[in-house]
């Protein structure tokens, strides 16, 4: 752990008894940024100071994370009414209000909610909230590698026999294209039933390239360097899906309810938000 010195006086920082020992505290998380952009309490120092580098490139970047909670939340209730029980929550993030077991347990007290991250604070977080919440489970592993996040999701009563909703909710800003993100979606796609769905969110370059290429120089500094992708080019990760109206549109546009927050704090600017969204399904 890195010390810094102010005046003669040598301060060392603080780990949080919450956090694993095996967490770097001193290198941003994507994961804890987007906990502190919500207003979340689980995050460093380090996460903190290069969040508010991001939003001095990007101040708007608090409405657009609730935003895509706001989508979520409408996503989930859909799959819910399609008669999905089954859920698969890839970079799962740390647990904040209107996760998805909540929306999904309202709906249907017998079904399965199964959380997936790879950032160990995410992981022991929501292990430590969820112990004693029936239906949930959280699983440590990296969505990369769907394999071996298939097989422990089974092992934690996932049936892949029957339709399932993998949830890609913010996240695949941060798989790299050298990471072949189509080919990890086609993975889970063809591992799962016919009847499956699929949901993303995903930020864009359409609207501010400027903008959103500042932030990814940022990103650069954090364990998971970020990148913004045309919406021609998340259209083309939704390959084998088809999508249920009104297709892929920016996300304050998907399905949007009348008891949202009105009005719009960004005034309904898409360019803003910079943020699409869409769900699809596996033909039966």
């Amino acid at each position: 752990m890195t010390s810094r010195r102010a005046g003669n006086e040598v301060i060392v920082p603080q780990r949080p008894a919450w956090a694993p020992d095996s967490v770097d505290i001193e290198r941003p998380s994507v994961a804890r940024m987007y906990d502190y952009f919500l207003g979340g309490s689980h995050n460093f120092a380090a996460d903190r100071q290069l969040a508010e580098q991001a939003l001095c490139v990007f101040p708007d970047a608090p409405y657009v994370v609730r935003a895509n909670r706001a989508f979520l939340y409408r996503a989930v209730q859909h799959l819910c009414a399609a008669g999905i029980n089954q859920f698969l929550d890839l970079g799962s993030g740390i647990p904040t209000a209107g996760n998805v077991h909540e929306i999904v347990l309202a709906a249907n007290p017998e079904a399965h909610t199964v959380y997936v991250d790879a950032d160990p604070v995410a992981v022991a977080h929501a292990g430590a909230l969820l112990a004693n919440v029936t239906q949930v489970d959280v699983l440590h592993a990296d969505l990369r590698d769907p394999g071996e996040v298939l097989k422990q999701a089974v092992a934690v009563g996932i049936d892949l026999a029957r339709p399932l909703a993998v949830l890609l909710v913010s996240v695949l800003p941060f798989i790299p294209d050298e990471d072949d993100p189509a080919a990890i979606i086609a993975a889970y796609r063809e591992a799962s039933a016919p009847g499956s769905h699929l949901a993303i969110s995903h930020g864009t370059n359409d609207y501010q390239p400027e903008t959103v290429g500042k932030v990814e120089g940022i990103y650069e500094n954090t364990t998971q360097p970020g990148v913004f992708r045309s919406r021609t080019q998340i259209e083309q990760l939704m390959r084998g899906y088809e999508l249920v109206p009104p297709g892929l549109v920016d996300a304050i546009h998907w399905r949007p309810t009348l008891d949202e927050e009105i009005p719009d704090p960004l005034g309904g600017d898409v360019a803003r938000y910079s943020l699409y969204a869409a769900v699809g399904h596996e033909p039966r």
